[in-house]
């Protein structure tokens, strides 16, 4: 299947080629389902405008409950990486690819460029605008939490760490679908070429029966598959080296939550199926049936050993940033792109009515639809205690540049 060079001189393949990846991209999105499931002034009436199924109200910065006394410090150190981050793009980029409601990079660039390190708060209402977000009369969405794991490793296997932490396969291919259409831009498919046709990669069976990436480490089965839920930890050695496993690649199977499968065999009740009650289950049924049940999620994730420069930040999230604990958030980026100020509102463990400030900096496989966040608490057993337990309705506020959200919710 030959490949035809366009007048740019960038690669684009033969109509069969893309058949092939379109219907590989089909498919793939037909397997990967994983859905999103609510303070309003007086007179007068908000102004609201619909994008697809968003909706966007502007607010007065009086509007956002206790924005006086809000903390803003982490959200706003967060958001200074954003910036550095943007200000690196062509700034005649839209922010997202997939909707038009946040701009183009150079309105985010221009918005940067007035940060004021000083004066966080006067900076955000100067140069930013306030935006409730709803989706049709669903004012809140489904917010979990994530952490980075601290896990006992060894360099060899023996006694109980028997699972490998491994590198990703160099037969690991990854297919960016935005070079071949712009329809399908933002989208990837994961798979290895087999004699002259493109396959889907092996699922998690198939790569520990053929050896599949370098082993890094070894590891606890159970502590290793929560590692790959999370996506990245922080690997503790037999002689107190700590390193940072950090994500490498997934194998593009579809997740499957093993807590959702204990259910569905009743041996969970639903409200048992959090991460201590998945791990007590496990720890009580013993390692034959862990290794049946793990197998029930194809989705493999692949590591790479680094350094741990600075401990007090986490691991770099999607948009290659490290993240910050409580302020930064994991977000579907169909929705709503990198480096977004989002103003959450949602009952935490142990502190009901919690509001902060938080940056759109990750994502992963269970985010997914609009008003959808994963927020990232950081290391240690009690980030890990917290976001094991979260599992709330949030709102959103997201801040837009002054001239986006004019051109959004022009002025009634």
């Amino acid at each position: 299947m030959p490949l035809i060079a366009n007048r740019t001189g960038n690669w684009r393949p033969s109509k069969r080629l893309n058949a092939l990846i379109l219907c590989l991209f089909l498919i793939a999105c037909a397997r990967e389902t994983e859905p999103a499931p609510q303070p309003n002034p007086d007179p007068p009436a908000p102004v609201v405008e619909e994008t697809t199924a968003l909706q966007f109200e502007i607010l007065d910065w009086s509007e956002i409950p206790d924005w006086e006394n809000l903390s803003l410090e982490s959200g706003f150190a967060a958001f200074s990486r954003s910036c550095v981050a943007l200000g690196q793009m062509p700034g005649d980029l839209p922010m997202s690819v997939h909707h038009d409601f946040a701009g183009r990079v150079s309105d985010w660039q221009t918005a940067c460029r007035l940060r004021d390190d000083q004066r966080p708060r006067q900076y955000f209402e100067t140069a930013f605008v306030p935006v409730r977000v709803r989706l049709g009369i669903t004012e809140t969405g489904l917010l979990t939490g994530y952490y980075e794991p601290e896990l006992d490793v060894r360099r060899a296997p023996g006694g109980e760490f028997t699972q490998a932490i491994r590198s990703r396969p160099a037969e690991l291919i990854s297919a960016d679908l935005g070079v071949f259409s712009d329809q399908l831009a933002g989208q990837r498919l994961m798979g290895r070429v087999e004699g002259n046709r493109f396959i889907p990669y092996r699922d998690r069976a198939e790569i520990e029966a053929v050896n599949a990436g370098e082993i890094l480490a070894w590891g606890r089965p159970i502590d290793v598959f929560f590692l790959q839920i999370q996506g990245s930890g922080r690997l503790v050695f037999g002689d107190g080296e700590t390193r940072r496993a950090a994500f490498a690649a997934h194998n593009g199977q579809p997740y499957v939550s093993i807590g959702r499968e204990l259910v569905s065999r009743g041996e969970l009740e639903l409200h048992q199926a959090s991460k201590s009650g998945i791990e007590a289950w496990l720890n009580q049924n013993g390692p034959e049936a862990s290794r049946d049940l793990f197998a029930v999620n194809p989705r493999y994730i692949f590591f790479g050993l680094e350094p741990l420069p600075d401990p007090d930040l986490g691991p770099r999230g999607a948009a290659g940033l490290p993240l910050t604990p409580m302020a930064s958030v994991a977000v579907d980026p169909a929705f709503l792109p990198y480096g977004v100020p989002v103003i959450l509102g949602a009952d935490l463990p142990g502190e009901n009515a919690w509001r902060g400030l938080v940056i759109t900096q990750d994502t992963g496989g269970a985010i997914r639809g609009p008003m959808r966040g994963d927020l990232f608490y950081g290391w240690g057993q009690e980030a890990e205690r917290r976001a094991g337990s979260t599992r709330s309705d949030a709102s959103w506020i997201v801040f837009l540049p002054r001239a986006v959200a004019t051109a959004l919710v022009p002025p009634s």
